[in-house]
């Protein structure tokens, strides 16, 4: 499968989706968005693809934001729908998506660049990283869930701090706040994402699956637990729980 503004490419287990506009520090457009959507769907059907990679091209940017010259013309109405429609089709379909989605953060990651690494499950940085949200100054809020996922990594004091500022972070920062997991130097960003991937690429993929729709009930307890009973009964059920416990009695490795 070929694309203009991504890259996509699958190695063993694992896949890289590759953020390609260079010329424009990485933005968010809606070509870039459809191909976006189309390379999630293959690589969620792909049944050997265990781990998903997305990163941007180069070491300047992740992604540097939405393309704000695709702003200028829309009315309310209009605004809306983009917001609602890339938030169904690419930001909460990357959150809910049934396999891990790692984000390998190499440069900017501003507005919908920070807002699509937050969507994903895992965040690893580059020591070059900028990380915000400056939509304010455009006379904007974030319309992609940065307002909804901020706030549950680093806590509502940070996240309005972050968003009523428009102040970007340093790579550091991110860490010592929780919005991102590591920080490397550039050049070995992709391959310790890539390490954190083949680790989890040997793990049961239907547990993984039940343990992503778990965890994205962690906002609301009491229907989180009673999804994390249900999802723990379902695994007992099925094929992986009976090999995982038969290589751990056996004093194998598991064969998933």
């Amino acid at each position: 499968m070929t694309f203009e503004n991504i890259i996509l490419e699958k190695k063993e287990k694992i896949a890289y989706i590759t953020i390609n506009r260079p010329q424009s520090l990485n933005a968010l457009n809606a070509p870039l968005l459809i191909e976006l959507n189309k390379a999630l769907e293959n690589v969620e059907k792909d049944k050997s693809i265990k781990v998903i990679i997305l990163t941007g091209s180069g070491e300047k940017s992740f992604v540097a934001g939405a393309d704000i010259k695709e702003f200028t013309d829309l009315d309310v109405s209009q605004a809306e729908a983009l917001s609602r429609d890339n938030q169904k089709l690419i930001f909460d379909k990357i959150e809910n998506l049934n396999k891990p989605v790692i984000a390998a953060v190499n440069g900017f990651a501003l507005g919908g660049g920070l807002e699509l690494a937050m969507a994903c499950h895992i965040r690893y940085a580059s020591e070059n990283a900028k990380l915000g949200l400056p939509e304010v100054t455009l006379g904007l809020i974030p319309g992609y869930g940065g307002t909804q996922r901020l706030p549950k990594l680093v806590g509502k004091g940070l996240a309005n701090e972050m968003i009523f500022s428009a102040k970007m972070i340093t790579a550091q920062r991110a860490k010592e706040i929780g919005l991102v997991n590591e920080v490397f130097p550039i050049e070995e960003l992709l391959t310790k994402t890539t390490e954190l991937a083949e680790t989890i690429s040997k793990n049961s993929p239907l547990a993984i699956e039940k343990a992503i729709e778990a965890v994205n009930f962690s906002n609301d307890s009491q229907a989180g637990f009673e999804k994390e009973i249900k999802n723990f009964g379902e695994l007992f059920g099925l094929e992986d729980k009976k090999e995982g416990v038969n290589a751990f009695l056996e004093k194998r490795k598991p064969n998933f």
